[in-house]
């Protein structure tokens, strides 16, 4: 008979684990700021200091039946290791995956201490710990620190070299590269990282963010409804606090942050998160790094495009199934000649969800739906160089053109993240109809409701896809087991 498996019993030993080092870190710390006392070295070397580790062996017995899912799957027998930064945070994604590989392979699950560090930097905020005129540089001498050779992606992008008779990676990321994007995710979004949700949309243009606060709130008001919160820059709203919400919004914290995050929030973190990532593929790779650490079930491209057939109207929709990307800033990880897969999952409901909002039947949709390559590109003045872009837009058979769309996705492609791209166009280039201010506003009016609806409803669609959302097509060969 199979022993009696408990995954929050593990998630408990990793955070127990965790929350002593962060408190042996700040004890250290305020000594250290009070008298110049250094952390003591026995201890430190006996893990006083470090993130947990979570340990898988597996001896190699194979599940019966074969399993067709797309994560918790153990290909080899050895030992998978990986060291983890805020469990509490991850308590639902761990004890899922865990209860995965508990049921269906005959493992041995434990925890441990792991050979990283915290660096002193992640567990100063909320300390109360004031280092006056004490510089980073001094501290770094006594105290664990974010060294850039401890951070990376070699796990994700199928580049990290196993060394004979050491573990096997066990998750994508390891706790230094967790820590590090939660980080960043505060600093650029203005959120806490606590609050974003599972199921993510990305814009590129702050209209969308005015329509999502006022959908967001509408559905907070209603009694039935299953969310229990909107978090914004510097703010959370609940049910009985919305009186003057859209203003205080409009009119709050953004501004400050690059790329500003609203979360429509329920308690299992099955909401919706808005990121306006603003323009161009290196805001777009920068918050695609840092979300992908909070493993979201799907993350989708809602913005604007120019319309590069003479057919298409402005206002009419375009759905990615292929990219061609000339935004340069993952060519060294991912080349260009990598083909990214369309999630079938994921076109399905982008299409359905166009369909429902707009309340048009299937043949009025595809008039004004188009599906085809998305040009991607790093210039905001690629007009100016078309005669030397032509025959590529021409042989790509692209349909639109935007700054984001392929970055998104093929961010999606590394870091295991289902995604998807849905775009309006909102002026034709190409064809003499430039977006100018008039125009340009006639159109916002017209389209951003119902295109933030769309993908809204795309998302509530997709997660009634539970686990066969995660698809194959984006594992690799030699892939960890956590998804």
């Amino acid at each position: 008979m199979k022993r009696q498996f408990n995954a929050h019993a593990i998630v408990d030993q990793l955070a127990a684990i965790y929350d002593e080092s962060v408190a042996n870190l700040r004890e250290a710390l305020a000594r250290y700021v009070e008298d110049r006392t250094p952390p003591n070295v026995v201890a430190r070397k006996k893990g006083a200091f470090a993130y947990p580790e979570l340990r898988v062996d597996y001896g190699g017995k194979a599940p019966a039946p074969a399993l067709s899912r797309a994560f918790a799957r153990l290909n080899q027998p050895g030992v998978y290791t990986t060291s983890v930064a805020r469990p509490e945070l991850f308590r639902d994604y761990l004890v899922d995956q865990l209860e995965h590989l508990a049921r269906d392979y005959d493992v041995e699950i434990s925890v441990g201490r792991s050979a990283s560090e915290i660096p002193y930097a992640y567990v100063i905020e909320n300390s109360g710990i004031q280092v006056g005129d004490i510089g980073t540089g001094e501290l770094s001498r006594f105290f664990p620190s974010n060294e850039l050779s401890h951070l990376g992606d070699e796990i994700a992008d199928g580049v990290w070299v196993q060394q004979p008779d050491a573990p096997r990676p066990l998750a994508l990321f390891d706790g230094p590269r967790t820590d590090f994007s939660l980080a960043r995710l505060r600093h650029y979004t203005g959120t806490p990282p606590e609050h974003f949700q599972q199921f993510v949309l990305f814009t590129n243009y702050v209209r969308y963010v005015d329509e999502f606060v006022g959908v967001a709130i509408d559905t907070l008001r209603r009694k039935d409804s299953r969310f229990t919160a909107l978090s914004v820059p510097g703010a959370v709203y609940e049910p009985g606090e919305l009186v003057n919400a859209e203003a205080e919004i409009a009119a709050g914290q953004w501004r400050r942050h690059q790329m500003p995050a609203y979360h429509l929030m329920a308690d299992d973190r099955s909401g919706i998160t808005l990121v306006n990532i603003g323009v161009g593929p290196s805001n777009a790779k920068t918050v695609c790094d840092h979300v992908a650490v909070l493993r979201p079930e799907v993350w989708l491209m809602i913005g604007h495009c120019g319309g590069l057939r003479p057919s298409q109207t402005i206002g009419d929709y375009v759905l990615a199934h292929a990219y061609l990307r000339d935004d340069h800033v993952l060519d060294d990880v991912l080349p260009n000649e990598i083909p990214l897969p369309a999630i079938a999952e994921v076109q399905n409901a982008l299409f359905d969800a166009t369909t429902t909002i707009t309340g048009e039947d299937e043949d009025s949709i595809k008039r004004r739906l188009r599906t085809g390559t998305v040009v991607t590109t790093d210039d905001r003045n690629w007009e100016l160089l078309y005669a030397a872009s032509a025959l590529r837009f021409n042989q790509s058979r692209a349909v639109g053109i935007d700054m984001e769309s392929a970055t998104v996705a093929a961010q999606g492609y590394r870091f295991r993240v289902p995604y998807g791209t849905l775009l309006c166009v909102s002026d034709k280039p190409l064809h003499g109809e430039l977006k100018l201010p008039g125009q340009a506003n006639a159109f916002y009016e017209r389209a951003i409701s119902q295109h933030l609806r769309i993908g809204i409803e795309a998302l509530n669609l997709l997660q009634r896809e539970g686990e066969g959302l995660h698809s194959r097509k984006l594992r690799s060969f030699d892939e960890p087991p956590l998804r």
